[in-house]
């Protein structure tokens, strides 16, 4: 059962907007079996640039019945129905202040069909609600006002439903009020991440990299993330589509990664501190640092080189790392190489690695 309408409103700050008129048509799939309608008096002014959009102005509400008043029946003929809207988050947020202020929880699942249109329709030129009726041919009357613009919703639904032949993208756009969606996604990506060492990246819905973290196990790191309700947190979590991620094997080279790639993309919710570059030289200039790879059989190695990080690799055979040209063939070169030398020295200071093997100067090095 879906309850479809539309609000008008006063207009104004966010969440500040009070209603001024609703239209609420409750339609089984085939027709409407149920509707209401009513103008609202939002015991507040209304923005000048409202008025002239809808033609609904202050003197039309002064009778009109105040929220509290239809909350009951809004909430009556929305029961067990999902919320249908043209902008749904929209209507949806308006009705949740409104309830709010009465100190009632009010909780439906929704479907936008600017969504599903843009999903069954994505040739229409544009998909707001006046444009993509005319484009389908669905005739409006009284734009701008609840009931009008709610009518034309529930012929542009009826015609959404008809073209999803396969009845599985009306579904799949369902918003549920108890995040189900959010928490499906989570767990499929958290079933992705191994239980390993290494570095993880937050991707929001365009690809792009916003948070970088690191851990001893990627899974346990990324759970906690989902867990946190600090503000940064929230703000990552609402943004999240996909978690990609790189092993490391070691904790050496998760440092050293997290903060060369934190260099590199500067992601947007990462607070990146400038760590205080050092200007002592190694105990030796030339030397490879092999510690734990991501396998059993493999090494990862740094490679230093009078004095500079040159780069990292992976090695699982021991020629590779006694055989220079080789192994300088497999090195990934790092940027900041400062900021390795700081990062490296810090960590051999106060942790131990597999070897360190000391290289003659004669090994053209």
């Amino acid at each position: 059962m879906y309850a479809i309408l539309d609000i008008e409103t006063t207009g104004g700050k966010f969440n500040e907007e009070g209603i001024t008129e609703i239209a609420i048509h409750k339609f089984d799939g085939h027709q409407i079996i149920d509707q209401f309608i009513s103008l609202v008096n939002p015991e507040k002014e209304i923005q000048e640039f409202v008025v002239k959009l809808t033609g609904i102005n202050n003197k039309m509400l002064r009778n009109a019945p105040k929220f509290h008043e239809v909350a009951k029946r809004i909430v009556e003929i929305t029961k067990d129905c999902t919320i249908i809207a043209h902008n749904a988050a929209f209507d949806y947020r308006i009705l949740g202040t409104e309830y709010r202020r009465l100190g009632y929880d009010y909780k439906r699942n929704t479907i936008c069909t600017v969504v599903v249109s843009k999903k069954l329709i994505p040739e229409a030129p544009s998909h707001s609600l006046g444009k993509l009726c005319r484009f389908v041919g669905i005739p409006m009357s009284d734009r701008h006002r609840a009931n009008g613009d709610a009518l034309a919703t529930v012929q542009l639904f009826k015609l959404l439903l008809e073209k999803d032949v396969d009845k599985e993208i009306v579904q799949q756009s369902i918003k549920y009020h108890d995040n189900r969606q959010e928490k499906q996604r989570y767990v499929k990506i958290l079933e992705k991440l191994p239980e390993t060492q290494g570095v993880f990246y937050v991707h929001n819905q365009e690809g792009n990299i916003i948070f970088i973290g690191r851990g001893k196990n990627l899974k346990q790191e990324v759970n906690k993330l989902f867990l946190k309700d600090t503000s940064k947190a929230q703000k990552i979590i609402k943004r999240i589509n996909d978690v990609s991620y790189e092993e490391t094997g070691n904790l050496l080279f998760t440092r050293l990664k997290y903060h060369e790639e934190l260099e590199k993309l500067n992601p947007k919710f990462n607070i990146i501190r400038k760590k205080k570059i050092t200007d002592k030289n190694f105990n030796h200039d030339n030397l490879l640092i092999i510690d734990k790879g991501r396998i059993p059989e493999e090494h990862a190695v740094i490679l230093v080189e009078n004095n500079e990080v040159i780069g990292y690799t992976y090695t699982n055979l021991a020629f590779q790392e006694n055989q220079m040209a080789i192994l300088k063939s497999m090195i990934t070169p790092i940027e900041n190489k400062e900021l390795a030398k700081t990062i490296i020295k810090n960590y051999l200071l106060k942790n131990k690695v597999s070897k360190i093997v000391r290289l003659q100067v004669e090994n053209n090095l």
